[in-house]
């Protein structure tokens, strides 16, 4: 098992300004690198406090690029429905460059109908747009006089410039929110996957591998080769009833604010979103105690937090990349430095060498 750090923000003006969230993405990333991460990704989002501190992945990230050397930098997710996709692989590709090679990009669908609505974008329109933009960037960093012909955009002859880093190009990933579907899909396609086990059941997470590793072995892809990500809320102390009591506080933020986004749902629906339009009942009806002993989130001593990936190995497999968040702009730095350093330093080497 290999770790990663992730930056959801979530959090309001009161509690801590953009400029200086950014500052501390950067300075924990540079930790983490001491302790030989595997990566930091972070997510796009836009005009509310669930994410919006976050609009464009590439920027933050190229930031955390130029004040690293080895460990990698990953979008989770960018969002192919709200960019041209020569614009989309352009960017990243820059960003390849910067990071000289250390990209790794997930694309994803998008989900809140006012980030649709504000960008003028059909949500019905969202998988179909998702499909096309991942195509048409790796054609993009792959061939020369690339003549695109597609349902939302038609380009070419275009070589990109610049190339990516990566001859290939940066590998990708699939941000899939709860679909087994979606999931098989991005095995058979060859792509790796990211997972946020907070928002779904322990069974529905199982189906979603199990699908997975499924379709890129029917596929025929190279055992062994495939990465997955799951993304957890991190809250450790030495203290557990410190950590108990700081990670509910901090999930009940990321609950409010995440049903107040959510609310868009209230007065949208789509087919191509079923049982969104349930999520604010399903924010409202949450309970920190339930998600922990579900294993949704991490929280609790050391210990406490080995025991629960332990459980979380045995459960969905080794092959696994688990990416911690510690700070979601709620969280003092000094409390989040300190959440970083005793993961570290404490949980880690219990699950693979330590690389300090």
């Amino acid at each position: 098992m290999d770790f990663g750090l992730n930056f959801f923000p979530v959090f309001t003006p009161d509690h801590k300004s953009a400029s200086q969230f950014y500052r501390e993405a950067i300075a924990l990333s540079q930790i983490a690198e001491e302790y030989g991460f595997e990566h930091v990704q972070t997510v796009e989002h836009y005009g509310t406090p669930y994410g919006g501190y976050s609009p464009d992945p590439v920027t933050l990230l190229s930031a955390i690029a130029a004040r690293t050397k080895t460990i990698r930098v990953a979008t989770g997710a960018v969002i192919p429905a709200f960019s041209h996709p020569l614009q989309l692989a352009s960017k990243l590709a820059m960003l390849d460059n910067i990071s000289e090679g250390r990209l790794d990009v997930g694309f994803g669908r998008a989900w809140l109908p006012q980030e649709f609505e504000w960008l003028g974008v059909s949500i019905d329109e969202s998988r179909r747009r998702f499909s096309e933009g991942i195509e048409a960037c790796r054609r993009l960093w792959t061939e020369e006089n690339v003549v695109f012909e597609g349902e939302f955009h038609s380009f070419g002859p275009v070589t990109l410039s610049p190339r990516p880093y990566q001859q290939s190009g940066p590998p990708v990933f699939v941000a899939s929110a709860s679909s087994p579907e979606s999931c098989a899909a991005a095995g058979q396609a060859g792509y790796h996957l990211q997972i946020v086990p907070t928002i779904v059941s322990p069974e529905t997470v199982v189906e979603m591998l199990t699908a997975y590793r499924k379709g890129w072995a029917d596929a025929g892809h190279r055992a062994g080769a495939a990465r997955i990500q799951l993304k957890y809320n991190c809250y450790l102390s030495d203290d557990r009833d410190e950590a108990l009591r700081r990670g509910e506080e901090m999930e009940n933020n990321h609950v409010v604010l995440m049903s107040q986004a959510a609310e868009g749902w209230l007065r949208k629906s789509s087919d191509q979103y079923k049982g969104y339009d349930k999520l604010v009942d399903k924010a409202r009806e949450y309970d920190f105690g339930k998600a922990l002993s579900d294993g949704r989130i991490l929280a609790g001593n050391t210990d406490d937090v080995v025991r629960q990936l332990d459980a979380t190995r045995e459960e969905y497999g080794d092959d696994l990349c688990v990416s911690i968040q510690v700070n979601s702009g709620y969280t003092d730095f000094r409390e989040s430095e300190r959440t970083l350093r005793l993961f570290a330093e404490q949980v880690a080497p219990r699950f693979r060498p330590a690389a300090r």
